[in-house]
């Protein structure tokens, strides 16, 4: 019988979390440190960086970086590496809605939102597997969304990268899980972030939202704790290419 605290301990474990500045990102940064990971922190703003950094000490480093700029690339992933070595989990948490209408969408907002939450999570996977596959253990944690299998309005650019995230997801797990990777997918729920932050300075409009879960109220950054652990652990050595919908049953209604 395997002891159920080592299915859930990370110690020894490097771990890389994308956009990790803020909201779901500086979350699972956390869990992972807690969980005994090494962590490194990624996201463009340089001094929220370094608050998290601050917060987690020794077992933590920042790089302040934008994770889709293609001409920096190789310098991001050594930089990655540099403080822990190679990660053996990376979480891609960075992301962004423009959240323009179809008929207002732009070349440069599409792009922009392709790159960030589709393109990026796989090439900087695609970096880091070659030294997971050498351990024969990796964990790849994308983010997915309720706009993975739901339309919202102004939300066509962002529904598109994020119903690409399944199929990546999936995609990966075919791929890389006969070396010991696995690779899922978390889609949250309404969670308060800076992603939301229009959703919930509307009153009314958390509400409903709140209402068309089965447990009756949005999720709390708590929520995303076990989750983000589970699926970065031993706990789910024979789950891949999955979406774990963590939305307190939004998509169930």
């Amino acid at each position: 019988m395997t002891n159920p605290d080592r299915l859930f301990d990370l110690s020894g474990k490097v771990a890389c979390i994308t956009g990790a500045s803020s909201g779901l990102g500086r979350r699972a940064a956390m869990v992972l440190a807690e969980a005994g990971a090494r962590v490194v922190a990624v996201a463009r703003r340089a001094e929220a960086i370094d608050s998290l950094v601050d917060e987690l000490g020794a077992v933590a480093e920042g790089v302040a970086a934008d994770v889709t700029d293609r001409a920096g690339f190789a310098d991001l992933v050594e930089d990655i590496s540099a403080p822990f070595g190679a990660p053996d989990i990376v979480v891609h948490a960075a992301g962004v809605n423009t959240r323009q209408a179809a008929d207002d969408v732009t070349i440069e907002g599409w792009d922009q939102t392709l790159a960030l939450n589709l393109s990026a999570p796989f090439f900087l996977s695609q970096a880091m597997v070659p030294n997971m596959k050498a351990k024969g253990w990796g964990r790849i944690v994308n983010f997915a969304s309720l706009q993975t299998t739901r339309a919202f309005p102004g939300g066509i650019a962002y529904g598109a990268s994020k119903g690409g995230i399944a199929q990546l997801t999936r995609a990966m797990a075919e791929a890389w899980s006969p070396h010991g990777i696995t690779a899922n997918a978390i889609g949250p729920g309404f969670f308060p972030t800076e992603l939301t932050a229009a959703v919930f300075d509307d009153a009314d409009r958390a509400a409903r939202n709140a209402a068309q879960t089965c447990i009756g109220r949005n999720g709390t950054l708590d929520d995303i704790d076990g989750p983000v652990l589970f699926l970065c652990s031993d706990a789910s050595s024979y789950v891949t290419g999955q979406v774990l919908m963590v939305d307190g049953g939004f998509t169930a209604k």
